[in-house]
């Protein structure tokens, strides 16, 4: 585990103030910070937020702020993306165990191994990894990039797509490469049930499904619209239809809602009788957590500054690719 933090502090309720909305903006007033929200966080974070988006979004967002403080309301590996992209900034995540089964899937030792038995490959990594992992890689990229990443990369040079499986077959159908996949997903978009979709559609004749590339084939396959969490937003405020089922963390039907109230937008269901297509680290977030984090600038994000450089480059390489 090359990132490191200090432990937040104790979430008491004498220390919360009765409108905790106002009391952040003032904070982020008072600190110069900037709060960057992922699509999958709870709705009352998604509305503090000064921008929400998906992985290149926040990124991109990361990328370009003045901010003195970044606090990242997402899970870990985004908040190594920021720290990673703003060394001398500080860089704050409201619950540091907000981790990522995708990035857990693929633990550096064993991704090392598996990269040196294939010293030919370039390697392209979803950005839902860790800044190990991305130090390793020669190009990041995510659910809104990685086909025209690939389809930049000469056709005869051989590709290892790391760590999620399911974006990796996606990628290799929407470009006819042949991708080295490393074995990794996501447990919630491996989650949703084919069965209960398919439940829906009849249930829901003018509904269309629209889904995340995570998700398992047998989903994808009912899919009318396959996109990363902002070409979903995009997509349902450009479609004629008025009801929507969304195949991927139903954190992003709050933006739908806001965006488009006269429309219908059902989250697709588990497997099982559960919550389980909520994420459960993202939800570890709370805007207490946030206040808190602000108030006591902890638990920071920080990492050795070799790991930091090198998994720069594979950052910046996208970045640059995507223009």
């Amino acid at each position: 585990m090359f990132t490191t933090a200090r432990s937040p502090q104790t979430t008491r309720v004498s220390d919360l103030p009765e409108d905790l909305f106002e009391a952040i903006a003032t904070l982020k007033r008072d600190l110069n910070a900037v709060v960057l929200a992922h699509y999958y966080q709870d709705p009352d974070i998604q509305d503090i937020a000064d921008y929400i988006g998906d992985s290149l979004g926040l990124s991109r967002q990361a990328a370009d702020t003045n901010a003195d403080v970044i606090v990242f309301a997402g899970v870990h590996f985004m908040a190594e993306t920021a720290k990673i992209l703003n060394p001398d900034k500080l860089v704050i995540l409201p619950d540091l165990a907000a981790g990522c089964s995708l990035a857990d899937s693929c633990p550096p030792e064993a991704f090392a191994q598996f990269k040196a038995a294939h010293p030919d490959h370039l390697v392209v990594s979803y950005i839902n990894c860790t800044a190990a992992i991305k130090a390793m890689s020669d190009i990041i990229c995510t659910s809104s990039n990685a086909v025209d990443i690939v389809n930049q990369i000469p056709k005869d040079r051989p590709i290892i797509f790391a760590p999620d499986r399911n974006l990796g077959r996606y990628v290799m159908e929407q470009t006819g490469r042949d991708l080295l996949l490393w074995d990794g997903s996501c447990i919630v978009h491996e989650n949703f049930s084919e069965k209960k979709i398919v439940q829906l559609r009849v249930e829901h004749p003018e509904a269309e499904v629209i889904a995340h590339p995570e998700c398992e084939p047998p989903v994808l396959r009912h899919a009318d619209y396959i996109g990363s969490t902002t070409a979903l937003l995009k997509y349902a405020k450009q479609s004629a239809k008025d009801s929507f089922v969304v195949a991927t963390e139903p954190g992003i039907i709050h933006q739908m809602q806001k965006a488009m109230p006269q429309k219908e937008f059902i989250a697709a269901p588990p497997t099982g009788n559960c919550a389980c297509n909520e994420c459960p680290h993202m939800r570890l977030n709370t805007l207490e957590k946030l206040y808190l984090s602000m108030k006591y600038r902890q638990p920071e994000i920080t990492m050795p500054e070799e790991v930091r450089q090198a998994a720069l480059k594979p950052i910046q390489r996208m970045l640059e690719m995507s223009r």
